[in-house]
């Protein structure tokens, strides 16, 4: 029996310069080539899908280990950066910021920054983009709880509240 069954629908209006739509069970978007090959530009080029395969295993194989340690961890926000280019080739680098509730030791802060790092050395979508050549990275933070809200935060300024 297969691991992962997947099935995702596709359609395109147009030639290079038109765009498409992309459907899976949990995944709606629109999807379009780059300007910079000639297409549209309006929607997720190949690229962008794939950094955010990367980043969605990265987020969630880091949150799935934070759980397994029993960390008191109260959200997890992040950025990550891709870049492709002639000179540095593809290079993908995750920012996580982890928030630990406020009676968390510094035990446990080193074992988030630990967990930052495996995360990024045991995701597979990350793992099958290495043996492709491309460079993936995690520099990542922890902060302690303050009373401020980081995630809502975080969504409201990265405009991520689409509900």
């Amino acid at each position: 029996m297969a691991d992962m069954k997947s099935n995702l629908n596709t359609a395109w209006y147009k030639d290079t310069k038109g765009s498409g739509r992309l459907k899976a069970d949990y995944l709606k978007t629109n999807i379009a080539i780059p300007e910079s090959s000639g297409g549209s530009g309006e929607g997720a080029n190949p690229k962008e899908l794939l950094v955010s395969s990367a980043t969605t295993c990265y987020i969630m194989t880091l949150v799935y280990m934070l759980e397994q340690k029993q960390l008191s961890v109260t959200g997890i926000v992040m950025n990550t950066e891709a870049v492709n280019s002639k000179e540095e080739g593809f290079r993908i680098v995750h920012l996580p910021q982890v928030i630990l509730s406020a009676n968390s030791t510094e035990e446990q802060i080193q074992s988030v920054r630990k967990i930052m790092i495996s995360a990024e050395q045991v995701c597979e979508v990350g793992n099958l983009l290495k043996k492709a050549g491309v460079q993936i990275e995690a520099e990542g933070k922890v902060e302690i709880e303050s009373g401020t809200d980081v995630v809502s935060q975080y969504i409201e300024e990265n405009q991520l509240n689409w509900d």
